[in-house]
């Protein structure tokens, strides 16, 4: 099993953190993991992109040349890593910034994380939902693991921030679920 992902958002979307508890959640249930992340020039809100690989072998390079999954909070960063993804691959896309038509043969989902963090009180959580979205489509992780992943990031001055995170999560997970029922 080896899936590649990258996330790409404006800086300050929360990618990183994003990427961040993906491969700590990886590594803590034994997985090999490489993460790559990168920013643009801009001094706020370039461009920032996430490059991570989560396999049961051994990896050889972080690069990423064909992702499994693509998961994009804005226009641009669609724009920029659209060619990126595998035939048959997985788009996750922020429907409230991004609002291009998909390309084909791509498994999308329009997650309209913005919007629902909002709605939530905190527009800065929308990455969370994106990734109980995430979660509920590839089912690597249990949601339960993440969770623990966020409170354990949370803890001490942040910990006031779990309960909208974990509203968050929820919600992502949500938006699938509910679609598939």
């Amino acid at each position: 099993m080896t899936e590649e992902i990258i996330l790409a958002g404006f800086g300050g979307q929360g990618m990183m953190l994003l990427g961040k508890l993906l491969a700590q959640a990886a590594m803590g249930e034994g997985k090999y993991v490489t993460f790559f992340p990168s920013y643009g020039t801009e001094v706020r809100g370039g461009t920032a992109v996430y490059h991570l690989i989560i396999s049961s072998e051994e990896i050889f390079s972080p690069l990423i040349e064909a992702a499994d999954t693509l998961i994009v909070m804005n226009e641009p960063s669609y724009q920029k890593y659209k060619e990126m993804v595998k035939p048959d691959g997985l788009l996750v896309m922020n429907s409230s910034m991004v609002k291009t038509n998909p390309l084909p043969g791509i498994k999308t989902h329009k997650v309209p994380a913005t919007e629902i963090a909002s709605k939530l009180g905190n527009v800065l959580v929308s990455n969370i939902v994106m990734l109980g979205a995430y979660l509920a489509l590839k089912n690597l992780f249990p949601v339960k693991l993440m969770l623990d992943q966020l409170q354990a990031l949370l803890e001490g001055k942040r910990g006031n921030l779990f309960a909208i995170n974990k509203q968050a999560l929820e919600s992502g997970v949500q938006v699938i679920t509910s679609v598939e029922k």
